[in-house]
């Protein structure tokens, strides 16, 4: 159950806690590759919508459109964008797969890896937006620092930001490795972790609104989901997971004006296996969690 060439992160187990039904409506809120997509639709005589707002997997989705005609729709935008493009108790079942496409990790021009040179953009939808390198050449010494530390838990965020703004006098940063090699002379290596990692990450997700989007995302998932439709999020950081964790354990002051609980399908959440680590190394931090959404008053 994957596309050629790519490896969606804990398949198996989306798979088994979503457990698409015959005529049942999903959506993949985390388009992507497209291999949650294709699980679930090859699974069973199911609807699929799918959502991103990166026109390169817009382009991906295509092959689906032609496998799964009038059974996969693709739709572009964010997630606040979410409560537009669809209508309340539309779905069965909605999954959120929040890490970065393989896809996009692994296209230099995209600038979301330091392990090869490009562009810094990070980007998820490279027409809007500030650019990373935007932020890094423009930002003040004091944001860039709390934008690493907040985003990265990166300790030595200050020392960072006072480098970049040193270097950035005498020329701007324009590509990956500039910064990558800026942040090694910093922050040592430890367990295998390149030291650019948390200071990228600040940088992807403050670029592109991560947090509140995925905010965002779990609340119209909440108007959105049919009363014991489920919601599958897979996160790849505590930030992430902590959003997830507090809304789907019912923490959050906004459910309870719904009129709407979620109840826990994943007791713990479920981390990869480790031949799926070993196979994909990416996935290591993964997490899983799942619940089911229960309307008050309704049978």
């Amino acid at each position: 159950m994957q596309i050629s060439g790519h490896v969606p992160v804990l398949l198996q187990q989306m798979h088994g806690t979503l457990n698409p039904q015959k005529d049942g409506i999903y959506l993949d809120g985390t388009f992507g590759g497209g291999g949650y997509t294709r699980a679930i639709l090859e699974s069973t005589a199911c609807t699929v919508h799918a959502l991103d707002r990166d026109p390169e997997a817009e382009e991906r989705s295509q092959a689906l459109t032609r496998d799964f005609p009038n059974r996969f729709f693709f739709h572009k935008g964010c997630f606040s964008d979410m409560p537009t493009l669809f209508h309340e108790n539309m779905f069965d079942g909605i999954v959120f797969d929040f890490g970065v496409s393989s896809y996009q990790f692994d296209t230099p021009e995209r600038g979301f890896s330091f392990r090869h040179d490009g562009p810094l953009d990070m980007r998820m939808n490279p027409d809007t937006g500030l650019s990373a390198a935007d932020v890094v050449n423009t930002f003040s010494e004091e944001d860039l620092a709390d934008i690493f530390y907040t985003y990265g838990d990166e300790k030595k965020s200050r020392q960072i930001a006072r480098s970049i703004a040193l270097i950035r006098k005498e020329r701007l940063f324009t590509h990956t490795i500039q910064l990558a090699d800026c942040i090694r002379k910093i922050v040592y290596r430890k367990d295998g972790i390149d030291p650019a990692t948390r200071s990228f990450q600040a940088l992807r997700i403050f670029v592109n609104n991560e947090l509140i989007e995925i905010e965002a995302a779990l609340k119209a998932s909440a108007k959105l989901l049919k009363n014991h439709g489920k919601l599958v999020t897979v996160t790849f950081h505590s930030l992430e997971d902590r959003l997830c964790k507090q809304f789907l354990k019912n923490e959050s002051p906004w459910l309870h004006t719904q009129n709407v609980f979620f109840e826990s399908i994943t007791r713990k959440p479920i981390a990869p296996s480790q031949n799926e680590m070993h196979d994909n190394p990416r996935c290591r931090s993964a997490k899983l969690r799942a619940a089911s959404l229960i309307r008050e008053g309704s049978c």
